[in-house]
């Protein structure tokens, strides 16, 4: 073996026959976005390909969020949330802030597409307690239990996923 190997495990590395070492999350991302950054500025003809880089797809899990202390997760939300600069905590903002320094120092243009934040004030359209688990669909008593059963993190209603291929298509 040729000096120490790293591989991302969540947030933790591999290092060799060394065992494991676990790592802030921004620190991780930190790593492996550099990697990918070396890659494309070694890689890339500027001349020949274009790089765009999507931020991550926010979750909806803490309903005091967007103040409703009531609510269960995204369950039954009906309307986006309408504050102004919203992020909410499905989103780091310091993971944002790696992505922001990396793409300054590469060589390589790349366009950042932010869907992060614009996504986040769309609570409204989860799949809920209308999703799959295991490959089935929940049963009555899954749907009931929105607190252990409810999927805020996937896409149901049209309009998000659009709107992320529309901003694309426009810097195409």
């Amino acid at each position: 073996m040729s000096g120490p190997r790293l591989k991302t495990l969540w947030g933790s590395f591999a290092n060799g026959d060394e065992g494991y070492e676990e790592l802030d999350t921004t620190v991780a991302y930190r790593i492996g976005l550099k990697t990918w950054a070396n890659w494309i500025d070694s890689n890339i003809n500027p001349n020949k390909t274009r790089v765009f880089f999507t931020t991550m797809s926010p979750t909806h899990t803490r309903n005091e969020d967007w103040n409703n202390t009531q609510g269960i997760k995204c369950f039954n939300e009906t309307k986006p949330v309408l504050k102004k600069k919203y992020w909410g905590s499905g989103s780091d903002k310091r993971m944002m802030s790696v992505v922001a320094s990396i793409g300054k120092k590469m060589k390589v243009p790349v366009t950042f597409i932010n869907i992060t934040q614009l996504s986040k004030y769309q609570i409204d359209a989860h799949a809920s307690v209308y999703t799959e688990t295991g490959g089935k669909l929940l049963t009555k008593e899954q749907r009931e239990d929105p607190l252990h059963h409810a999927d805020c993190i996937h896409w149901f209603l049209p309009g998000v996923p659009d709107t992320w291929n529309r901003i694309f298509l426009a810097y195409l």
